[in-house]
């Protein structure tokens, strides 16, 4: 909108609301005046300027009056001032001390004056009774209210201070400026006290020593703090920084409680901080810090350590009288006595006591272990384990954890581990395989724990030792040429005992020569010296001695021209080679054997000898002395005969040359092929001169010539063909047969030798004999070193291939069996244990010796058969058990096994009880131990029972063993913990701090040991907001409690005492009362102290006009708001939600009536004392735009021309609104009809105009816009006007042909006898459209050219073409057809059409005739020229033919047929 327009609006909304402008303009002077961000500075300067703006407003008043009239008169008649007065005489007031700049006192009521005359400006001023200049009245004008403020100043020192002054009694004057009018009220102001002072402790440290042993509930401190302050600001609590469960104090006492166990070594020192807390700092939000003391505790040590025993066990003499078997030292860290051993007791592993301790002097803290007399050792052949504890003398005295002490007879001296042999020696043969055992080693004394292992890796892992039975075997056969003397170290797992092994290997024939190729190839010249040397051959072989001695011999079967040196294996000829006539390579088998035994080892290769052709043969020719003749006339380049040399050599082509003869150069001899050939003419030149011709001819390989040939030609006269003679040599037939017989030679050479010497061949592997068992039986007692079976095997080759070895190659882990390697005898090596394995599995393999290598192997299924070798065995040392001393008769107590790893009757326990007693029995098969008379623990507590499991073996004899089982009585637990007294009653205030004892709890239980122990548990912790200290019984809060929230807990408490094997417990129920203190802190507080409603006169009764907040720091129902409307001139009329604070209408509003209403909305809390504030509520009453705008025309009819330029005016609307805030505010817009923007419309003024948008009358003829008039109305209204515009048109189109070219074939016209008399007949039609309407559409048509002889004519309009001409067949007409509009100005198009005249069809055989007797077509009047209707259709088809439309002339000017083919060879249908 532009600043003229917003102008004129401005001043026009100043003329209808006149009434309200001097309201208006100090309603807005006021408001700025009170802005809350202003200081008094800004405040000044703000009047100074709104009072010039207010003067200026009035010269403008006063001008409007003299040009415009005043409605209401022409003067204001003066009026006597009005008194102005406060809403009451006197005012209490109350505000914090220590409050901050520019606070607002609070006031029960609405304090300030109504505006009676809305010309009235009020300011408010203190004139007495702030000598310390601490307050300061401030004006806020709402409505007709001028409210009146109080608030402390800012940028002063002075504070207020409760107790300095508690109150104050201020004077406000109020003056109206313009009337002078004055007013004045009293202000009391209360200066209420705030919790600005905090606790102070006396001592600020406390510091005090406790033994670490002290009574849990003892009383270690006090500490003291006080507070000046008054009422509850003076009431404080005490309590720990930060929670503990060592201690407690009491929240009003200071009494600080221990609640925990002491632990020195743990934690020395205690370092706590105690605060003493203002109650007002939780009920009345005090910012104060509360105080902060802190209280050290010293814990000094106690029994802490129990001791701990160290033993060094002794090996006697068997000479000593009284000899020590351990010396025991004893330590104990405590200090004092608690650091004395009071003893040290055999608890364990002597139940015959024949043991006892010696301390070795007083006070001293070793003891010896020495005998109380005889010891028992043939029982215990391998010592006692003695389990020692130690008491020391604190009190309660300490027990240090058992030791046990393992002490050995004199007499039994193993001494430490080590292998029964320092060095072991082993030797080892080449031929063996692998898993053959080379060496045990052993190490004594034997201990199931420690394992065999190499020191280090022995000859890069050929070896293999078994880690539990110390057997080393090969893992692959071992060869003197890799090391003949192996050497490693074994050891124990421990690393404490080592021995060192050497095995010597023993050197076989076990290799066989090695070619130092795989193969050989050489190659010589032929005809070379008999004996030649060709190559050498070379063989390895690593063995030693005679074994590895190595000679050479040729191993064909053939005889080959060769022989071999034995010892250096050269290989030279021994016949004359001819290369011609003897096979050309040869293949020898190469063989080289050793000298070892028991058989030799042999090894052939295949070398490869190529003879070499020589050049050793000359050419020979087949024929010589050729004789002839030749004709004169013999053409140049004609053959005459073909000379033919044979080389017996492979090497070279033959090639030919003329050595004599040829001088006159007559003749041409082809080098190659050896063709002769005439090369220049006989009949003249130099040849016809010459008749006779003798020429010599010989061939050449390039080294040997052959002897020359001579060929003698006469030439004759005649022309006879040539005709040459030649001697035969016979040289090709010689030739062939020789090489048939090296062809002979070739063949038999390459016979292969399939002879094989049978010791190089490893055809079979070793069979074992059908006769081997799968499995055998062997006692477990059976003697190391007896055979067992004997492993007998087969192999069907010869020498070192049929030579075999055996091996235990599986099964074999506890390296209880061996077999001999050469016969196969299966021996016990180790001795045999059916209870460690009661199964073997060997896996028994032989190997042949030969190359490569065969082996079989068969499973040996060995079963160990049992012996009474094992004595039964306790599952434990010793056995234990506690009987409760009520034990019933005949129960069950325990159950001792014994288990004997033999089996049947060797293997089946019985137990027997050897203790004489009538207390207990035993099962002698199940072993199960009962009680059978009544036990007494006060007459005897413990009983030691020697029991027996002893085996049935019946053929052997029978072995046992003795367990000791001692049977301790003990209490009976049947003493619940009692608590006293049996339930409890406690109230505590809601305000305690956390971590403050409420109670303790008191149980007994009269039980001994830990049967008397009790621990206390919360069953019912109070929803998490209490817990019980399971040791001390306090009870703690550990959550906030809030009355509000729940007012009683019901707390069930479990005591349960430590009894075995049934804890017996026991429960109390206390009653924990809330006692509620008063938390409500904080009133509800308003964000504004007055607010402003806008409501619409028309609203519905119940409609929403605001809504109101208040905000309550406090929580749970302290903090819960109600509204409720108490006071102001709209109650009655509106009516508030009291939960959500919304205001509603509860009446019809006028206005008209009245204008605007007050409301003094109160918000209240729901606590127990319940605190409130309140809200001035200002509702203004708005009129209502209840009329919507109306036009002077419901619908308007306007015509434009298409193409009119832009701006051009359509129409003018015209509409006005009855509401007199909206009739010169109206807005306009074409809402529908104009999506491509062809017309626009003024929002103000309602004119449409066009746009740049050309109009088209061809495309649209018609617009139909909807106006839209909308007034500003809140909500806006609106009415909606028709326009239908209709488009006039303009010529801007020129006739269109449906064609620019028309393409027509016409059967020929015949000239008539009279050619005057001949008429015009139609041709054809053509047609133009025009997209104009009117005269601008009406198209007129003319022939422009083609018609020089005037034979053609054209309707004007219709377009139909006729002629008169007379045409014959191949004759052609073009037509240059004009087409024009009737516009202005006009405009035009042209067509062509062209004509072609043709032979007259054949007439059909078949009558021609519709396909319909009758068509029926349907036409819109609407369509458009050219648009098809219809098909018309005519049999037979294939004929040509031409249609036309007879009889109604009507409707031969209105429609048309399309020839579909006429222009396209006719045919028989047509488009209508």
């Amino acid at each position: 909108m532009r600043g003229e327009e917003a102008g004129l609006i401005f001043v026009g909304e100043m003329l209808r609301n006149r009434r309200k402008r001097q309201s208006c303009l100090k309603g807005t002077r006021n408001l700025g005046d009170y802005l809350p961000s202003f200081t008094q500075m800004h405040t000044k300067k703000f009047l100074v300027v709104d009072t010039m703006g207010r003067h200026l407003a009035m010269l403008l008043h006063l001008l409007l009056l003299q040009y415009f009239g005043d409605t209401e008169g022409s003067q204001r008649t003066e009026q006597t001032p009005e008194i102005i007065q406060f809403t009451h005489f006197q005012y209490n007031v109350t505000v914090y001390e220590n409050s901050a700049a520019k606070t607002y006192v609070g006031h029960p009521v609405k304090m300030g004056i109504y505006l009676t005359d809305p010309s009235w400006e009020i300011r408010y001023k203190i004139i007495s009774g702030d000598n310390e200049n601490l307050f300061k009245a401030e004006e806020y004008i709402l409505g007709d209210f001028c409210f009146l403020r109080i608030r402390t100043k800012g940028g002063n020192t002075a504070i207020l201070n409760r107790e300095v002054k508690d109150h104050y009694l201020l004077t406000v004057k109020a003056v109206e400026k313009n009337t002078n009018a004055e007013a004045r009220t009293k202000i009391r102001v209360q200066v209420l006290d705030t919790n600005d002072l905090r606790p102070l402790f006396s001592p600020t440290s406390y510091s005090v020593s406790l033994p670490e042993n002290t009574i849990i509930r003892t009383s270690i401190a006090r500490v003291s703090a006080t507070d000046a302050d008054i009422g509850t600001n003076g009431e404080f609590y005490y309590s720990f920084k930060e929670r503990t469960d060592m201690f407690a104090i009491h929240p009003t006492s200071g009494v600080v409680v221990l609640t925990g166990r002491l632990d020195y070594a743990e934690t020395k020192l205690y370092e706590m901080e105690i605060l003493a807390v203002d109650r007002g700092m939780k009920l009345y939000g005090s910012s104060g810090i509360s105080s902060m003391a802190r209280l050290t505790v010293h814990v000094e040590q106690a029994n802490e350590f129990a001791p701990v025993i160290t033993a060094v066990t002794v090996s006697p003499s068997e000479l000593e009288k009284d000899p020590t078997y351990a010396i025991v030292t004893v330590e104990d860290h405590d200090q004092g006595s608690n650091g004395e051993i009071a003893s040290l007791s055999i608890v364990a592993g002597d139940p015959l006591q024949q043991f006892r301790t010696v301390r070795s002097f007083p006070g001293s803290k070793e003891y010896k272990i020495k005998t109380v007399g005889h010891v028992d050792w043939e029982s215990h052949p391998f010592g006692y384990n003695l389990t020692l504890q130690a008491k020391d003398k604190g009190n309660p005295p300490q027990f240090s954890s058992v030791k046990v002490i393992h002490v050995t007879s004199p007499r039994f001296k193993e001494g430490p581990v080590r292998f029964e042999k320092d060095i072991y020696r082993a030797e080892i043969s080449e031929f063996a395989p692998p898993h053959t055992p080379v060496v045990m080693v052993k190490a004594i004394p034997y201990y199931s724990h420690l394992k065999y292992v190499f020191k280090n890796t022995p000859g890069k892992g050929r070896f293999h030792i078994n880690p539990n039975t110390g057997l080393i075997t090969i893992l692959e056969p071992i060869r003197t040429q890799q090391a003949s003397h192996l050497e490693f170290d074994v050891t124990t797992s421990d690393r404490k005992a080592s021995t060192k092994v050497l095995v010597k290997v023993l050197g076989a024939n076990s290799n066989p020569p090695e070619f130092t190729q795989t193969s050989y190839r050489a190659s010589f010249d032929e005809n070379v010296p008999i004996g030649t040397s060709i190559m050498s051959v070379s063989a390895i072989d690593p063995d030693e001695g005679e074994n590895g001695y190595v000679t050479y011999s040729i191993a064909n079967l053939n005889h080959v021209p060769f022989v071999i040196n034995h010892f250096t294996g050269a290989v030279s000829t021994s016949e004359h080679l001819d290369y011609e006539l003897m096979p050309r390579v040869y293949t020898l088998r190469i063989r080289a054997s050793d000298w070892g035994l028991p058989y030799r080892r042999e090894v052939e290769a295949l070398v490869t000898l190529t003879l070499n052709n020589l050049n050793d043969n000359t050419p020979l020719f087949e024929k010589i002395n050729c004789e002839g003749t030749i004709p004169r006339d013999l053409g140049v380049g004609e053959q005459i005969t073909t000379v033919s040399a044979i080389d017996a050599d492979e090497l070279q082509l033959v090639r030919y040359q003329i050595e004599a003869g040829n001088e006159l150069d007559l003749f041409s001899l082809n080098p190659s092929s050896g063709v002769l050939s005439l090369k220049h003419s006989l009949v003249e030149g130099l040849g016809a001169k010459v008749s006779f011709h003798s020429l010599r001819i010989t061939a050449t390989d390039g080294e040997n010539f052959a002897t020359p040939l001579y060929i003698n030609i006469t030439v004759a006269a005649s022309r006879k063909p040539v005709n040459l003679h030649c001697e035969e040599t016979g040289v090709a037939k010689m030739l062939a047969e020789k090489l048939l017989q090296a062809n002979k030679l070739h063949n038999r050479g390459e016979v292969e030798d399939v002879f094989f010497d049978t010791h190089s061949i490893n055809a079979h592997a070793p069979q074992f004999r059908s006769s081997l068992p799968t499995s055998i039986e062997v006692k477990e007692n059976y003697p190391v070193g007896s055979n067992i079976i004997l492993v007998n095997a087969t192999d069907l080759d010869s020498g070192f291939n049929s030579k075999l070895v055996y091996a235990i190659s599986g099964g074999n882990d506890d390296s209880c069996f061996m077999i001999d390697l050469e016969t196969g005898m299966l021996k016990v090596l180790s001795p045999l244990d059916r209870e460690a394995t009661e199964k073997y599995t060997l896996n028994i393999t032989v190997y042949d010796l030969g190359i490569p290598q065969k082996a079989s192997w068969r499973l040996l299924d060995i079963r160990v058969l049992d012996a009474n070798d094992n004595k039964p065995e306790f599952l434990q040392e010793s056995y234990f058990i506690e009987v409760s001393e009520d034990r019933e008769p005949y129960s069950e107590i325990i159950q001792v096994e014994a288990v004997d790893k033999d089996l049947g009757p060797n293997g089946e326990v019985k137990y027997y009880l050897l203790t004489d007693t009538d207390k207990f029995s035993i099962d002698s098969e199940t072993g199960i131990v009962k009680v059978v008379g009544p036990l007494d623990r006060e007459m005897q507590h413990v009983h030691f029972l020697k029991i027996e499991a002893r085996d049935q073996a019946e053929t052997e004899p029978q072995l046992f063993s003795t367990v000791l089982l001692k049977v301790s009585l003990e209490d009976v637990n049947d003493n619940p913990p009692k608590f006293i007294p049996s339930n409890y009653l406690v109230k505590v205030r809601e305000d305690l701090p956390e971590g403050t004892v409420i109670m303790w709890l008191e149980a007994y239980d009269p039980d001994f040991g830990p049967s008397s122990q009790v621990r206390y548990s919360l069953i019912d912790s109070g929803d998490g907001n209490f817990d019980v200290d399971k040791l001390s019984g306090a009870i703690r809060i550990v959550q906030q409690l809030d009355f509000e929230k729940k007012q009683v807990y019901n707390l069930t408490i479990r005591a349960k005492d430590k009894g075995k094997p049934i804890s017996l417990s026991s429960t109390c129920y206390v009653e924990v009362e809330v006692i509620d203190v008063n938390e409500n802190l904080h009133p509800p507080l308003f964000s504004s102290f007055v607010d402003k409603g806008l409501v619409k006169e028309d609203v519905p009764v119940g409609t929403s006009v605001m809504t109101v907040s208040a905000h309550d720091e406090d929580t749970g129902r302290d903090g819960e708001i109600r509204y409720s409307i108490r006071d102001g001139s709209g109650v009655g009329v509106f009516k508030i939600d009291e939960e959500k604070g919304v205001i509603e209408t509860a009446e019809k509003l006028d206005r008209e009536t009245v204008s605007h209403y007050w409301l003094t909305v109160f918000a209240t809390d729901q606590g127990v004392v319940p605190l409130s504030s309140f809200t001035e509520i200002y509702i203004e009453i708005e009129d209502v735009n209840d009329n919507a705008p109306q036009t002077s025309e419901p619908v308007y009819y306007p015509e434009v021309m298409e193409n009119s330029p832009k701006d051009v005016s359509v129409v003018q609307i015209e509409a006005f609104d009855p509401d007199s805030s909206s009739s010169d505010k109206l807005t306009y817009k074409i809402t529908s009809g104009n999506p491509q923007g062809f017309f626009a419309i003024h929002p103000k003024t309602g004119l449409i105009t066009t746009t740049s948008r050309k109009l088209d009358r061809e495309q649209q003829d018609e617009h139909i816009l909807e106006v839209t008039v909308t007034d500003n109305g809140n909500p806006p209204k609106s009415t909606i006007a028709r326009v239908i515009v209709k488009i006039l048109d303009e010529n801007d189109n020129k006739p269109q042909f449906l064609q620019k070219f028309y393409k027509i074939r016409l059967p020929e016209r015949d000239k008539p006898e009279r050619e005057r008399g001949a008429k015009r007949e139609p041709i054809y039609r053509v047609i133009a459209t025009d997209k104009d309407e009117g005269p601008n559409a009406e198209i007129s048509y003319s022939i422009e050219d083609g018609d020089e002889h005037g034979k053609f004519f054209i309707e004007p309009k219709t377009g139909v073409v006729s002629s008169k001409k007379f045409s014959g067949a191949r004759e052609y007409d073009i037509l240059s057809i004009k087409a024009v509009d009737n516009g202005r100005p006009q405009k035009s198009s042209t067509a062509r059409l062209h004509i072609e005249w043709i032979s007259k069809p054949k007439p059909s055989l078949e009558p021609i005739s519709f396909e319909e007797p009758y068509f029926s077509f349907t036409v819109m009047e609407s369509d458009p020229v050219a648009h098809m209707i219809g098909v018309i259709s005519v049999e037979p088809i294939g004929t040509p033919l031409w249609f036309d439309i007879i009889g109604d002339n009507l409707a031969r000017e209105v429609f048309y047929i399309f020839q579909m083919a006429c222009d396209l060879n006719c045919t028989a249908e047509g488009i209508c």
